[in-house]
C-alpha cells in the first residue's frame, strides 16, 4: 500500500502577505493559485486581499477583470509545483485598450484596460426587480471560461464579452445598487 504524493500549496486569505500556511492538496488539485483582489476608490487603493490555495486546473484562470466601479481589479496566477504560489500577481500598466464602464449615473465612462485585459465585458443582473449593469475590461481567459458563464447564469445575470475598443457600449442602464454588490462579484467568479 502506497500513497501518491499530492501537490502542496500555500493557503490563506489575508490582507497583505501570507506565505505561512502550507496545505497538502486533495488529489483533484493540480495547481496552486495566487489571487489578489484590489479595490480602489477614485485613484486611492482602498483594500487589497491576497488569496492563496490549491486549485483544480479548470478553475484556475490566469488573467484579470476590472469593472471600474469604484474599481475592483482581480488578478490571478497559477502554477504547478510544490509551494510555488509565493508571489502575488502584479497589477499591470494600461495596455491601450478602452472599454465602457459604469457609475451610478451612466455607463458611458471610459475605462483604460490593463495588462492582459483584451476584451470588454458587460453583465447585467436583476436585484429586487431593478436591472443593474456592470461594464469593464477582462482577460480573454475570463471571458472564455464556461464556469464563469454558468456562475453568472446561476445568480441571474448575463455575461457578454467582445473585442474592440468601446464594443460594450450598447444599452445605458444605470449601475444603481450595483456599487454595493460589485466588490463581491469577483470573489464569486474565482471561487
Amino acid at each position: 500500500h502506497y500513497s501518491v504524493a499530492t501537490l502542496k500549496c500555500y493557503e490563506c486569505l489575508a490582507v497583505g502577505d501570507c506565505n505561512k500556511v502550507e496545505k497538502q492538496c486533495p488529489a483533484s488539485s493540480s495547481r496552486c493559485e495566487a489571487m489578489k483582489v484590489t479595490s480602489y476608490v477614485g485613484s486611492t487603493k482602498a483594500s487589497e486581499v491576497n488569496l492563496k490555495s490549491c486549485s483544480e486546473s479548470e478553475h484556475c484562470i490566469e488573467g484579470s477583470i476590472n469593472f471600474g466601479i469604484s474599481r475592483t481589479v482581480i488578478t490571478s496566477k497559477c502554477c504547478s509545483s510544490d509551494l510555488c504560489n509565493t508571489q502575488s500577481p502584479i497589477l499591470s500598466i494600461p495596455n491601450g485598450k478602452k472599454c465602457y464602464t459604469c457609475n451610478a449615473k451612466s455607463c458611458q465612462l471610459t475605462l483604460n484596460c490593463e495588462g492582459s485585459e483584451d476584451h470588454c465585458i458587460s453583465t447585467s443582473v436583476t436585484l429586487g426587480g431593478q436591472k443593474m449593469t456592470m461594464k469593464g475590461c477582462a482577460s480573454k481567459r475570463i471571458c472564455a471560461n464556461t464556469n464563469n458563464k454558468q456562475l453568472f447564469e446561476n445568480i441571474g445575470a448575463d455575461l457578454s464579452c467582445c473585442q474592440g475598443n468601446y464594443c460594450n457600449g450598447a444599452g445605458s442602464t444605470s449601475a444603481g445598487l450595483l456599487l454595493l454588490v460589485a466588490p463581491l462579484i469577483p470573489l464569486m467568479i474565482f471561487s
